[in-house]
């Protein structure tokens, strides 16, 4: 079976002197991706070459066929990056991919990929963690964010509250101690038969049930504390539908849903107090939601918050943020060298 191609807003005129071109190539989990970005911001193509369809059928992410999979797309997902933004490898400024975190045996495809493509056109190597790409997807669209902001990063592996007083300037302040929030979706989704991902199912069910209608646990954790934890809330979901049969799958959908969003809510919001920011974005997969995002949108406009939330084709996994966050990184004078290797566990 072969993997879903998209693509994202296209400008392709050839690039004016005086300006920095990179091509971007994530490849860290089930989306083989290629974009060329120029000067941080604009995406010129943006190549996204999805497994889902693939892996449905094993009810999630099968680490060996991704690998197998981005080794059979990769180069020509590339090579329809760069035909779609009409530039040659002699146009760029340099090559990025990400490095980590991610499934290891699918991040070095790209990376043995962007290696190889860099030594032959001898042109800079960057790489790029991809936690701080799915920040910088908030840099592709107008108005770009300015400093100091929160961000909240929530996808299927991460859930993240970041201050960034500037360009690349990384303070968590809170992650998940458990699981992701993206995680407990897909894996509540299955305890419930729903399929995968479970992210897009539980948001449609939801949308059709009554959020009030059960009162799942919330981990407020300790006072003053950013940190995350759902696995009490999974194991609650799953004892409740597997207890009461009888109660709609639209109803335990839409409170799982409910409780997973005030939560997020709470912390995101009281980050900006407490650090006296008026600046929040969001970041990651899970930011589709759309529960997730009106709440967002209706709290940030009470409290006066200015709030950035990529496109969702910016949300899920895409190389343009991996070549928006190198280009920053270039002018600070980085590089890295071809013994550039993989990190399934790299830091942010």
């Amino acid at each position: 079976m072969k993997a879903n191609k998209q693509q994202t807003t296209v400008n392709s005129c050839r690039m004016p002197a005086g300006h920095s071109l990179w091509l971007g190539i994530e490849t860290s989990c089930d989306e083989t991706s290629a974009a060329i970005v120029r000067d941080g911001h604009e995406a010129l193509s943006n190549i996204i070459a999805s497994q889902v369809d693939i892996h449905r059928r094993f009810g999630g992410v099968v680490p060996e066929i991704a690998s197998r999979q981005h080794l059979e797309l990769v180069n020509g997902v590339v090579m329809e990056a760069l035909q779609a933004a009409a530039v040659e490898l002699d146009d760029l400024t340099g090559i990025a991919v990400t490095n980590g975190p991610g499934l290891v045996g699918a991040l070095v495809v790209g990376i043995a990929t962007a290696k190889a493509m860099a030594f032959a056109a001898g042109l800079p190597l960057l790489g790029i963690n991809h936690m701080a790409g799915h920040i910088y997807a908030n840099f592709l669209q107008l108005p770009q964010p300015e400093f100091p902001f929160i961000c909240l990063v929530v996808s299927g592996g991460h859930t993240d509250i970041v201050y960034m007083p500037e360009h690349l300037s990384f303070e968590v302040l809170g992650r998940t101690r458990d699981d992701a929030a993206g995680e407990v979706f897909d894996k509540t989704a299955r305890a419930m038969g729903l399929g995968y991902p479970g992210g897009p199912v539980i948001d449609r069910l939801a949308g059709k049930g009554d959020p009030e209608a059960i009162n799942f646990p919330k981990a407020w954790l300790e006072e003053n504390s950013y940190d995350f934890s759902f696995s009490g809330l999974k194991t609650a979901v799953l004892r409740y539908f597997q207890s009461n049969p009888d109660v709609p799958p639209e109803d335990i959908a839409a409170s799982f849903q409910r409780a997973v969003v005030d939560v997020l809510a709470e912390r995101a919001f009281r980050a900006c107090d407490d650090k006296g920011v008026e600046r929040l974005m969001l970041a990651g997969g899970v930011a589709v939601n759309s529960e997730l995002r009106q709440r967002f949108v209706s709290e940030a406009e009470q409290r006066g918050i200015e709030l950035h939330i990529p496109a969702p084709i910016l949300c899920t996994d895409n190389a343009a943020m991996i070549a928006s966050v190198a280009y920053f990184r270039y002018l600070r004078g980085e590089s890295d060298t071809l013994s550039l290797d993989a990190d399934a566990n790299l830091p942010l």
